[in-house]
């Protein structure tokens, strides 16, 4: 069961009406630099800043452009897909897909709840999806058509899924720190037992 903070809480137990947002957090290596840098959209019409988690983070507007399929809950460790589309239309997007190297970026979804009234945020957006890009293809639509780009998040599950890192041996850490000598007897370490500490 979710748990909510208690603004969130006290708000849903007044049944009051509320009006849910979409907001989509991506942090990707950019092409050229290599460096790692964030953006975000959300379904609102004009780029706005959110405060999560003690930071500040700005969220471009796509709209009705951003859309998600409906979340599906379940218990256990099995990965699951999420599909996000947005038009690629947009130079947020453009830049997403073509300024940084998407695949396998961390992607954080929250759902901000604004008083439809007042229009004011009702407490802190908060999290209903992590997990990681896994496909973001960019494809030319048919004449006439409008241009989507389809998003695929794997769930964090998908992180229990990586094999265990490849077998490196005592002369390929030499190429890179020629001092260090820590996998000095690796290629021994299958056949021979050693106690912790020797």
């Amino acid at each position: 069961m979710r748990v909510f903070d208690p603004v969130t809480a006290a708000y849903f137990a007044s049944r009051k009406p509320f009006m849910g947002h979409v907001l989509v957090w991506i942090r990707a290596r950019h092409r050229i630099s290599g460096d790692s840098e964030t953006i975000g959209f959300w379904t609102g019409a004009d780029h706005h800043e959110f405060v999560i988690e003690g930071q500040t983070r700005l969220y471009f507007g796509a709209g009705a452009y951003l859309k998600m399929d409906p979340i599906r809950r379940q218990t256990g460790l099995r990965v699951r897909t999420q599909r996000i589309t947005i038009s690629q239309i947009a130079p947020e997007a453009q830049m997403l897909i073509r300024g940084y190297e998407p695949r396998h970026a961390p992607v954080e979804v929250h759902r901000a709840l604004f008083d439809p009234l007042t229009e004011n945020l009702i407490a802190e957006p908060h999290v209903i999806l992590r997990g990681f890009l896994d496909k973001a293809p960019l494809t030319t639509p048919p004449k006439g058509e409008a241009g989507e780009a389809t998003l695929e998040i794997v769930t964090e599950g998908r992180a229990l899924t990586k094999p265990l890192s490849r077998f490196r041996s005592h002369a390929t850490l030499r190429t890179r720190a020629p001092t260090d000598g820590f996998r000095r007897f690796a290629a021994r370490s299958k056949t021979e037992e050693v106690k912790w500490g020797r």
